[in-house]
């Protein structure tokens, strides 16, 4: 089914990082032009519990603003620029709601994988807040995001507020008892950082019907292989290199 996230085998990072200032409608824009079908992005709450698309827990690096992103409320979030730092083209470029980048992701017929990405301390607040706004915004119709997070408490609170959404769970190196884990949780997938990844180690991961995603690959040769020995899916900030490999032809 078309916005489906278990037929994508590439998926764009915050967007398509590489490309667009990250976890912004620009970025989605380009991914979907790119011809990217699923793009990943991150959710975490503003002072006053608006989810909006961001990674950091502070705004320094992203924005021409300063401090936790913990720290401020939705309307000044909503007037710092979140584009400039990526280039001049981008100027002025805002940061997005949940709400506004689903309405855009279903206008693009994007698949969505949603990182619950909490500030410190608000792990179990972020979840339920995302996922309720996520609820009330996705279409229906649709096959539902994956729900990813490396947040444990996240997906905890995904299987019972969300519990026919697949679930994702996220891991940084190896991690003793993480199957233990991934059954409790009902994982869909465990997505991997792509240093994790061996021929037997996606075996593992891919065990019991899960899928495995592994990022952040923006090596097209690297990515293929990755494929290649099992891995179903890899998150890029290129993901235009990918596909353009996979399809055996030249980038644009």
């Amino acid at each position: 089914m078309s916005g489906d996230w278990l037929a994508a085998r590439v998926i764009g990072h915050r967007g398509a990082a590489a490309h667009a200032p990250e976890n912004t409608i620009a970025g989605l824009a380009r991914a979907a032009a790119l011809g990217v079908a699923m793009v990943e992005v991150d959710a975490k709450l503003s002072r006053d519990g608006i989810p909006v698309l961001f990674h950091d827990d502070r705004l320094d690096r992203t924005t021409n603003g300063k401090g936790p992103v913990a720290q401020a409320d939705h309307e000044t979030l909503s007037r710092l620029d979140a584009g400039s730092w990526f280039g001049p083209a981008f100027a002025g470029e805002p940061i997005p709601t949940l709400a506004a980048a689903i309405a855009e992701m279903t206008r693009l017929k994007l698949a969505l994988n949603l990182e619950i990405k909490p500030c410190p301390g608000r792990e179990r607040e972020t979840a339920e807040i995302a996922l309720a706004v996520a609820q009330a915004h996705w279409p229906a119709d649709r096959p539902p995001p994956l729900v990813s997070s490396f947040a444990v408490e996240c997906l905890e609170v995904a299987q019972v507020a969300a519990p026919d959404w697949p679930r994702g769970l996220l891991l940084e190196r190896a991690t003793p008892g993480w199957d233990r884990l991934a059954q409790r949780l009902d994982a869909a997938s465990v997505n991997i950082a792509a240093g994790m990844a061996s021929a037997v180690a996606i075996a593992g991961y891919r065990r019991g019907g899960r899928r495995c995603l592994a990022y952040t690959v923006n090596d097209a040769m690297e990515a293929e292989s990755l494929l290649a020995m099992g891995m179903d899916a890899v998150i890029s900030d290129c993901p235009d290199l990918i596909l353009a490999r996979l399809a055996g032809r030249r980038p644009a």
